[in-house]
């Protein structure tokens, strides 16, 4: 586990990144119809919970279909290598959720800069009081700017309903990262 952690905060041991160092983004696909949906959940409560509200948003207004749901193991390191594989393997597009701590919005990010590096379009979901921390592990792993979904503080103290609302609320700007121009 040190050595994926390293791989966290040391941004020369990262992916390969395109010409100006940043991790390679992957391409969007424009529309989302038909589309497989992966779903990476961090441990945090209510995350899971979050991005099967997203899921059943993104399927009833686009077709899409929900393909595979990994939990990581850890909610401070990122997804395992092999998971990530699953996940790129199964998806088309991936969604990460939720950053609702200063560790696990950096540690989310990290998680999409992987499934991106890996050739998945990713969108990121963090709450909004931890945006400093989602936006130091970008620029630490050499992608200052990368763009996420800020969700308002907090998710994990919300009910089911509550969880509805906040993803419906925040699908317009999960769907236009993922059929966007790449983030940057």
């Amino acid at each position: 586990m040190t050595e994926l952690f390293d791989r966290i905060i040391d941004p020369t041991v990262g992916p390969a990144g395109d010409a100006r160092g940043r991790t390679a983004l992957a391409a969007r696909p424009g529309d989302l119809t038909g589309l497989r949906l992966g779903l990476l959940v961090n441990t945090k409560r209510n995350a899971a919970e979050f991005v099967e509200e997203v899921a059943g948003v993104l399927a009833a207004q686009h077709g899409m279909t929900p393909s595979i749901t990994r939990t990581k193991p850890s909610i401070v390191h990122p997804a395992p290598a092999e998971m990530v594989e699953e996940l790129r393997a199964a998806s088309d597009v991936v969604v990460v959720g939720v950053g609702d701590c200063g560790s696990c919005s950096a540690s989310a990010i990290a998680d999409g800069l992987q499934l991106e590096a890996a050739g998945v379009p990713t969108v990121v979901v963090v709450s909004d009081a931890f945006r400093v921390s989602a936006d130091a592990m970008a620029e630490l792993q050499g992608t200052p700017g990368y763009q996420y979904v800020a969700t308002p503080h907090p998710v994990a103290n919300l009910s089911r309903a509550g969880l509805r609302d906040r993803a419906a609320a925040a699908a317009p700007e999960i769907l236009a990262l993922l059929t966007g121009p790449a983030p940057r």
